[in-house]
């Protein structure tokens, strides 16, 4: 065999995902870093990631789409809770806009990256319908969002192999499911459960929501009232003023709610309580055991919920189950719920960078004994960036950061002739949870999660207009980061 032909493909960059965090990178690099090759490595046969994946009825956004959009590339809607399908549209659209859709190599699973100092390149290795590829690369990025496309989180119920109907993850919706005429219970109470339950009710002879512990809902109009307002108004004017304010009230709305929880309940139960129809017990079924944003709050266009709710179609259960019966849930109050086709909706399982088997210098890496600098780099790791979004507020809003971090960054060392850089964590830095929500699907994998810090640059404040400074105008040579 020749040296060309056994010499790995090399390119500059190699982004890992082809999702609305690894499109948005290689379109933030093709603007910033036109001059560098980069190749995006996709999974499955197509892009879009989550918005491709998921095909349950009703899946969209729950985060409004002004600031779910890209920052550089405005939302063309007034829609604010977009449909997954408008949404994919749009991810496919500014991929073909900015000509990145020509560097995904579709079906290449990334199963390993080894990182060698003497070479100053990442080995990246991949599974490409079952054969075993290799590239290299100087920059690895990873745009694999932070949960398992392989499998959702799905408990076991007790005497759940009785139940003779369907049983469906939404993760893993069936094609040819159909629910019309049939009794249907979605177990869950977050945000792909109140999704479902509007979308499946007018089709189905009922729809329960079963949960075990509410949920905060808020309702919201389907379209941004300032956008509408600003309709004639060029994108290039009327986008960066609707997407402000809808920063400063995510942000505003946020901190008021952690500092004031009594107050916050008080706002969201004045929303809500008006929306339920008779008999539906606020405090039984809309009351957490928990303050506001101690887990995410779920938003739902023109009160869809409330109105599934109030027409009869649809209800909500609060209770735990005792057992699956052939026709149905028992509950523990002895409650039997009929039922032909059962939705858990339990929830997501947490796969940090997509499972990817981490090595630096022959050291495997271990996410928890690692600490992640500005939620964009880790210690002691070498020329990697990584893309997770906000748990507060927009994905895209801590994405479109991390672009311009990065591209910051490789404009700065190809200007100073570096090849690396790496975070390295002084020993005195305290170590805090990677995230602080209290949501099941965190909580889950903690454990296998690197560490925050105690204090910047190793904190995470979950704050954009705080993350603004500290990722977008701070100083590169910080002394935390270390170049060679």
């Amino acid at each position: 065999m020749s040296s060309a032909a056994s010499t790995p493909e090399h390119v500059d960059v190699i982004v890992v995902g082809a999702g609305l965090s690894g499109i948005g990178a290689a379109c933030q690099l093709a603007t910033g870093q036109p001059d560098k090759s980069v190749m995006i490595l996709e999974s499955r046969e197509v892009s879009g990631g989550t918005w491709d994946l998921f095909r349950y009825p009703g899946i969209r956004s729950d985060s409004d789409m002004f600031t779910f959009g890209y920052r550089w590339r405005p939302w063309p809607s007034e829609t604010a809770l977009a449909d997954g399908h408008m949404i994919l549209s749009y991810l496919r659209t500014v991929a073909e806009e900015y000509g990145v859709d020509k560097l995904v190599r579709y079906r290449h699973k990334v199963t390993g990256a080894s990182w060698d100092s003497g070479t100053k390149r990442w080995t990246v290795t991949v599974d490409h319908d079952g054969a075993a590829l290799t590239f290299t690369c100087d920059f690895l990025w990873g745009c694999t969002g932070y949960y398992d496309y392989e499998q959702g989180h799905r408990p076991e119920f007790p005497g759940e192999k009785k139940f003779k109907g369907t049983m469906v993850h939404p993760q893993f919706w069936p094609e040819d499911l159909d629910y019309t005429g049939k009794k249907v219970v979605v177990i869950g109470s977050g945000a792909t459960a109140v999704t479902l339950v509007p979308s499946m009710s007018p089709d189905a002879e009922h729809v329960t929501m079963l949960q075990r512990t509410p949920t905060y809902i808020l309702p919201q109009p389907g379209k941004d009232p300032l956008a509408v307002a600003l309709r004639k108004v060029p994108d290039s004017l009327a986008y960066p003023v609707v997407r402000w304010k809808n920063v400063l009230q995510l942000v505003g709305s946020y901190q008021m709610a952690r500092k004031f929880p009594d107050q916050a309940k008080k706002f969201v139960r004045k929303f809500t309580e008006r929306q339920l129809p008779e008999g539906c017990s606020y405090d039984e079924n809309f009351q957490p055991p928990y303050n506001p944003w101690d887990q995410r709050l779920c938003v739902v266009p023109n009160s869809d919920l409330f109105r599934a709710l109030r027409s009869g179609k649809a209800s909500v259960v609060t209770d735990t189950i005792d057992t699956f019966t052939p026709t149905g849930i028992r509950l523990s109050s002895g409650q039997e719920l009929e039922a032909d086709i059962v939705i858990t909706a339990t929830g997501l399982k947490l796969k940090l960078f997509g499972g990817i088997d981490v090595v630096v210098d022959g050291e495997p890496f271990r996410p928890s004994d690692t600490m992640v600098y500005k939620g964009l780099m880790i210690s002691g790791i070498p020329n990697f960036a990584f893309t997770i979004g906000y748990t507060n507020a927009s994905w895209t809003l801590k994405a479109d950061l991390v672009g311009d971090y990065v591209v910051r960054l490789l404009k700065h060392m190809d200007k100073k002739g570096l090849s690396t850089v790496v975070p390295i964590k002084d020993d005195s830095i305290g170590e805090r949870p990677f995230m602080d929500l209290a949501s099941g699907y965190i909580q889950r994998a903690l454990d296998g999660l690197p560490r925050q810090g105690d204090r910047v640059p190793w904190m995470l404040k979950q704050n954009y207009l705080m993350d603004l400074r500290m990722i977008r105008r701070s100083e590169l040579e910080d002394g935390v980061l270390q170049f060679a």
